[in-house]
């Protein structure tokens, strides 16, 4: 059983959290409106409503779970009483175009991964970016079902990327290593595997065809952001 700490509660925390507890670990969560707001998500789940800064305390992984435009808000001694070796996973993507706005490093060519992991301050391993949050009850499977839906796992400590996939397993998904985070623009938005709920062999196969230019639709414009229904 892994202590695990959540920050944000929309679609893909909320999925984690019912993921997580589901499979016996012990899980807090928290968001940036306080616990009070929390409340149905931890009687549903027996999870640990708390606040921005407690939810790092004693946890062994961190999972960051908010838009990419919110994480410089997040408080910036966030790590102060964090465990020194503690795990953190990205789950972001980058949408120029329906949220976040131009983030010119991304559109530099850095990885959004890498971009998160500066802000933060410490190093991320990236996965659950490349799935819909709808969709991780769903396509949840136990390890002995044949054609799991596989995700892509990327990061620079192998120790710690090997924990991550390991959690991925235990919650129904197969887990492929992507590489390093410099290399995780191969899961970005637009990649071949992105939201294809694919087996371990295409999610290979995603990661070896991807191409590190953005395409337009996935790039900032002048009127940028503009909303998941309306792009700009």
């Amino acid at each position: 059983m892994a202590n695990i700490g959540i920050i944000g509660s929309g679609n893909i925390g909320a999925a984690l959290t019912r993921l997580f507890t589901k499979a016996g670990h012990d899980v807090a969560v928290a968001n940036s409106r306080g616990p009070a707001s929390l409340a149905d998500l931890a009687l549903e789940t027996g999870a640990r409503a708390t606040r921005l800064a407690q939810v790092v305390e004693g946890r062994e992984i961190l999972v960051v779970a908010v838009p990419m435009v919110r994480v410089p808000e997040l408080p910036k001694d966030l790590f102060r009483d964090a465990p020194a070796h503690q795990i953190v996973i990205d789950t972001s993507n980058y949408y120029p175009q329906q949220r976040d706005g131009l983030i010119p490093e991304l559109e530099a060519g850095m990885s959004e991964s890498a971009w998160v992991a500066q802000r933060l301050g410490r190093p991320v391993i990236k996965v659950f970016n490349s799935i819909y949050a709808e969709q991780l009850p769903i396509k949840a499977k136990p390890g002995t079902s044949k054609g799991r839906v596989a995700l892509a796992v990327a990061g620079d400590d192998a120790q710690a990327k090997a924990i991550v996939m390991r959690l991925v397993e235990e919650i129904g998904f197969d887990a492929v290593d992507a590489g390093t985070i410099a290399q995780s623009w191969r899961q970005q938005p637009g990649s071949p595997g992105y939201l294809q709920d694919l087996d371990a062999a295409g999610v290979r196969q995603g990661l070896a065809d991807a191409t590190q230019v953005r395409a337009p639709e996935w790039r900032a414009t002048p009127n940028s952001p503009g909303t998941f229904d309306t792009p700009a």
